[in-house]
């Protein structure tokens, strides 16, 4: 994929798989998240396995992928490490460093502009090291 195909990719998509290294091995689960074009951004339970496995090792790898049939499959990897941004857990209030990404979440997933904070979640920013993209659907026409 082209940068602009990647950003768009990850703008309509909806669902990320997370891996992250536990004491037990790797530890992979879905979740929800944000592209700012730079960073991609996890809205993350803080007692969570992936919360815990984060602070012992900051390396994260995820995938988010798409299509059924295999001239339509198309992804994005992307490791990187991951650093916590604003309030843990976060309760709500004004951050100037989560404005853009809570009121793109908001919209992407709430419907409106408005950020709904539960007390349970916070928000991690993946920085990546490597990003990887695929799209079988340009395949089709070799």
């Amino acid at each position: 994929m082209t940068d602009a195909e990647r950003d768009a990719f990850l703008a309509d998509e909806r669902t990320c798989r997370v891996a992250t290294i536990s004491p037990d091995g790797p530890h992979a689960t879905p979740l929800w998240f944000g592209w700012d074009g730079t960073s991609l951004w996890l809205y993350s339970i803080v007692k969570s396995q992936r919360w815990a496995d984060l602070q012992r090792d900051p390396r994260i790898g995820v995938v988010v992928d798409a299509g059924v049939d295999y001239f339509e499959l198309r992804g994005v990897e992307i490791n990187g490490t991951v650093e916590i941004v604003g309030d843990v857990p976060r309760t709500g209030g004004d951050d100037p460093a989560l404005a853009d990404i809570e009121r793109h979440f908001a919209r992407k997933y709430m419907g409106g502009d408005d950020m709904f904070h539960d007390g349970r979640h916070a928000w991690l920013r993946v920085t990546p090291t490597k990003i990887s993209s695929w799209d079988f659907r340009k395949l089709a026409d070799l």
